[in-house]
């Protein structure tokens, strides 16, 4: 049996764990062009600050990849034969296949504004990105930052760390107002102030402005322009499906599988950012944009690839991240509207109010800590906890397992309800009985 893997991120690495762990004498090969192989991406934001060496990003070892027993080429697949069940590198090499996986994740959404060709104008998708942040990050220089998730923050504190003068354009009232409410996105702006970051509300950049060949600025759809050395951008992901495109595999935002993670093609499989999945739990397919997802994306793509027959069940959207310094879990559903930088999160209403039948309620406490949850009828929906992260562990798992918190529903949603201690009290009555 011949398995090839098209990818290098964690979605491969994790199918080529799960299909040795059944399959002990089957030929691996993974295929991919990124030079470096496979590395941790979330790592990225803490290596632009410095707090993690380059070393750090590669948590695997020679040995561990000599215990896998699978094959790497550095190649680029330009085209998969379904009939002959083949895969074309670099438009020359054949190689056959028994099963395949498509796992090329995903890239940066271009900008599209005059001038986003001129030198300094960078992206975070991929390690030579960051090394080439780095390169041109001067202290003292001046930076703009653009759009309205996770990564673009973690952009304005890298380059912020690095002794940049930062100015972050939101197109919005607020910081990521598709997840957080109003409260959070004002700790996350003020912190972000705090730490020198000087934040435009309502403003669309419309051109790069050039200087030799380099970013002198930037032009902004109110007629403003803001003298700059570094525009850095995130604006978004998008599948790359061209392969899979070209092999009239079924697509839709993304490559579209069952929940056995195979493709319209029995033999052919996809997983990680690339994959759009059957969720059987709510009917419908979707698109994650996370770590952890796209590792059991990627156990469940090479177990079934091996022979064994297991379902992916998505589980409850958790996301662990760092919003100006400060440690937050994003669990369920807490979030409205459509945001491109974070996809696996659930939808639900922030907004609403505490006699509604799902309600939202909040308690902050001191030092930036705060906790929200939303409040189904016998369930929690969803919960973002900022700072103090003592909670996030026991949200998570009444979140994932549904449980049922019909004995606290009403005190949850009493007047001024200490929301940490109830919750707190329920989960140790849980534990007790456990």
């Amino acid at each position: 049996m011949r398995y090839i893997i098209v990818g290098t991120g964690v979605a491969g690495i994790a199918a080529i764990e799960a299909i040795r762990s059944v399959d002990k004498k089957g030929e691996m090969i993974m295929l991919g062009d990124d030079p470096h192989g496979f590395y941790s991406r979330p790592g990225l934001a803490y290596y632009l600050t410095g707090e993690l060496h380059d070393k750090a990003l590669f948590p695997k070892t020679r040995e561990d990849y000599a215990r896998l027993g699978f094959k790497y080429h550095k190649a680029r697949v330009t085209r998969i034969n379904r009939a002959e069940k083949t895969v074309l590198l670099d438009g020359r090499e054949l190689l056959s296949y028994d099963k395949l996986l498509i796992a090329t994740g995903a890239f940066a959404t271009p900008l599209k504004v005059p001038g986003s060709a001129l030198q300094g104008v960078l992206k975070l998708d991929h390690l030579d990105d960051a090394r080439q942040i780095l390169k041109l990050a001067r202290r003292g220089k001046t930076a703009v930052v653009v759009g309205g998730g996770i990564t673009a923050l973690e952009l304005t504190e890298g380059l912020l760390a690095r002794g940049m003068n930062v100015h972050y354009l939101l197109r919005g009232d607020r910081y990521w107002g598709n997840v957080l409410d109003e409260h959070e996105s004002r700790i996350v702006e003020k912190r972000l102030q705090e730490e020198g970051v000087t934040l435009h509300f309502h403003s669309e950049l419309i051109e790069v402005i050039g200087r030799a060949g380099k970013v002198g600025g930037v032009r902004l759809l109110n007629g403003r322009t803001l003298k700059c050395d570094i525009l850095a951008y995130a604006i978004g992901i998008k599948p790359r499906v061209e392969l899979a495109r070209e092999a009239d595999l079924a697509l839709d935002r993304g490559i579209l599988v069952n929940e056995f993670l195979q493709t319209n093609d029995p033999d052919i499989y996809a997983a990680g950012d690339v994959a759009q999945v059957y969720d059987p739990l709510s009917g419908r397919s979707v698109l994650d944009s996370l770590w952890s997802p796209a590792r059991e994306q990627g156990r469940a793509a090479g177990l079934n690839m091996a022979g064994q027959r297991i379902s992916y069940i998505k589980g409850a959207p958790f996301n662990v991240t760092r919003l100006a310094g400060l440690t937050t879990t994003i669990i369920g559903a807490v979030g409205h509207g459509h945001d491109e930088d974070i996809l696996g999160i659930a939808r639900g209403d922030s907004e609403t109010w505490r006699e509604l039948p799902d309600a939202s309620v909040a308690q902050g406490g001191f030092d930036m800590n705060h906790v929200r949850i939303l409040v189904g009828e016998k369930t929690l929906i969803g919960a973002v906890v900022m700072g103090d992260q003592t909670l996030s562990t026991p949200l998570q798992k009444i979140i994932s397992d549904k449980m049922d918190i019909s004995c606290i529903h009403d005190k949850l949603l009493a007047r001024n309800a200490r929301v940490a201690d109830v919750i707190v009290e329920y989960w140790s009555k849980y534990v007790a009985s456990a």
